[in-house]
């Protein structure tokens, strides 16, 4: 039987230095896309799947690779007639950027806003508290006033 050294056991153990490990990886995957429907194409998915009889509905989501969700969405655009078609219902709709000035404005709103709501539920407590104070100062005028109670 044959005892083996700490130096021995690194020197037989298979070099792992060629092996890449994930955080040494030179190529990672590419980023997925947004998949982006046409307006025309949402029309024809919300005609078949309303005109299909209810055991086919699911498959017609599975072959296209959609969900229930796209197609209410869909029926909901297509009923408040956002889906007439055309470049600019299939573009996305940018917000326009603020300017600094505008985001601070908001900020000091929404300061303005909470710091009222504080000042209101402070002046409801105070006046609960002076009354509660009142009711303290009324109980103790009768109670001097009263003769204890006597045994007998």
């Amino acid at each position: 039987m044959r005892v083996s050294t700490p130096s021995e056991e690194q020197s037989e153990s298979p070099d792992l230095a060629g092996i890449p490990t994930p955080t040494s990886a030179t190529d990672p995957a590419p980023r997925p896309t947004r998949r982006v429907f046409s307006p025309e194409y949402k029309l024809a998915m919300v005609a078949e799947y309303e005109n299909a009889p209810n055991g086919e509905k699911g498959a017609i989501l599975r072959r296209e690779g959609l969900y229930f969700s796209h197609i209410i969405e869909w029926t909901r655009a297509r009923d408040a007639g956002a889906l007439t078609g055309g470049p600019a219902e299939s573009a996305p709709v940018k917000r326009a950027k603020r300017t600094a000035e505008q985001v601070e404005l908001e900020k000091l709103r929404r300061r303005n806003e909470k710091l009222e709501s504080d000042l209101k539920k402070t002046r409801m407590a105070l006046d609960i508290m002076g009354k509660a104070h009142a009711l303290l100062d009324e109980l103790s005028e009768s109670a001097e006033n009263d003769e204890p109670p006597t045994r007998s």
